[in-house]
């Protein structure tokens, strides 16, 4: 594998994850795989927004698990500005953990209810001290709740004390605190008011543009992801089979499961309404357990032909300017 450019803080080759299917009490045995990420390979650039969309079980919170080491990846390699991650150990993975942070999904679980606001935010400082010496935490800490828009003398308040959105925020602050170069963003609006959705995702944008953030942000509502992300992969069981700039993900598809994905998202302009065919899926989506054969998606697929059961399409540009796993890609203009 070739070594990641300057310009790019991470590149993953190929990372795979599979969680074992046991049976038994006293004596358990494996009796499958669950190919929860399966083949998944992109990058990430200084300062970009990499948004990661599909539906409910297609990996994509455990791509983010695998990314942030808190699940241990199968096979495949990561290259964080060129070292590779996975094999840190000890003094050089914790000075890995600096530079990439997560804000999690669920604001009200993901926050200790006996800590206050002010020893949550504070806590990676007790992890690193050289980031912050003891003296300066308090004014760190005030410091961060300010820039995410809370008011500092609230430090002392417990999280119960806070709204959903309010609660997010604390996350990102804690997120922040040790000024990392990624945040892996897994569905950070997904519990959140649609009002409150939308001050999230301003608030990531100033921050990126402040302290120039790379973002991972995984979220199944591509009305969201639109908003923030310079690049989109769409995922499916596993797999990564579309990515593109925003413009050629939204605009210009040619995976059939992009264009069924952008046809559900309801068009705000009353004028254009009928002006978009919706692509109806027929049947469910397959088991992780026991993917079909060849493309995973040509069990749902309306261009399915003999070929997608033998022969799994590659992840490469076959129409247009960006790469589709779709042995039948073509290009369908959407409307916006």
């Amino acid at each position: 594998m070739e070594g990641a450019s300057v310009a790019e803080l991470l590149e993953v080759r190929d990372l795979v994850k599979h969680f074992p299917v046991t049976r038994g009490v006293a004596f358990r045995r494996t009796v499958g795989h669950v190919r929860a990420v399966d083949g998944v390979s992109f990058s990430l650039r200084a300062g970009e927004t990499l948004g990661v969309v599909g539906e409910s079980g297609c990996g994509k919170s455990t791509l983010a698990q695998v990314l942030m080491r808190l699940e241990p990846p199968t096979s495949g390699t990561a290259l964080f500005e060129g070292e590779p991650m996975f094999s840190l150990r000890g003094a050089a993975l914790r000075r890995w953990r600096r530079d990439m942070q997560i804000v999690l999904q669920d604001p009200y679980t993901s926050l200790n209810p006996r800590m206050t606001v002010g020893d949550i935010v504070g806590e990676p400082f007790e992890i690193h001290p050289e980031v912050a010496p003891r003296g300066s935490r308090a004014g760190r800490v005030r410091e961060l709740l300010d820039v995410v828009g809370l008011n500092p003398e609230h430090l002392n308040r417990y999280p119960h004390q806070f709204s959903g959105g309010q609660r997010q925020r604390i996350g990102i602050a804690r997120a922040l605190a040790l000024r990392p170069k990624v945040i892996v963003c897994d569905e950070p609006v997904s519990a959140l008011d649609v009002s409150i959705q939308a001050q999230v995702m301003n608030l990531l944008a100033e921050l990126q543009g402040e302290f120039g953030l790379a973002y991972i942000f995984i979220a199944h509502d591509l009305s969201v992801v639109r908003h923030l992300s310079d690049r989109v992969a769409v995922m499916y069981l596993g797999k990564i089979v579309e990515i593109g700039t925003e413009e050629e993900i939204y605009r210009h598809p040619t995976h059939p499961y992009t264009q069924a994905l952008l046809s559900a998202v309801p068009v705000a302009d009353p004028a254009l309404r009928g002006r978009r065919d919706v692509i109806r899926l027929t049947g469910d989506v397959p088991s992780p357990v026991d993917p079909p054969s060849g493309c995973r998606f040509r069990t749902r697929c309306w261009k399915a032909r003999d070929v997608c059961a033998t022969d799994e399409p590659a992840l490469v540009t076959r129409v247009g300017n960006h790469p589709s796993a779709c042995h039948f890609a073509e290009e369908r203009h959407v409307v916006p």
